[in-house]
């Protein structure tokens, strides 16, 4: 049961993160295309939203070393 919960937890916040990207990610071109010294704002918001994946990854190391 831990290796599909560490499965689930992973691959969930994958999907999760790429949702994520994809919304921020188009928000962020139509930002910068209309003023682009927010450029940098942008990608903190990126990198933010890559974050949910990095969650579930130590979650599933966490549930494996209780294994």
């Amino acid at each position: 049961m831990a290796y599909i919960a560490a499965a689930l937890a992973v691959g969930l916040s994958s999907i999760a993160a790429g949702i994520a990207v994809g919304l921020v990610g188009s928000a962020a071109m139509g930002t910068i295309g209309e003023k682009p010294e927010l450029s940098g704002r942008a990608l903190i918001f990126i990198g933010l939203a890559e974050g949910i994946a990095i969650y579930g990854l130590i979650i599933a190391i966490l549930i494996l070393g209780k294994v």
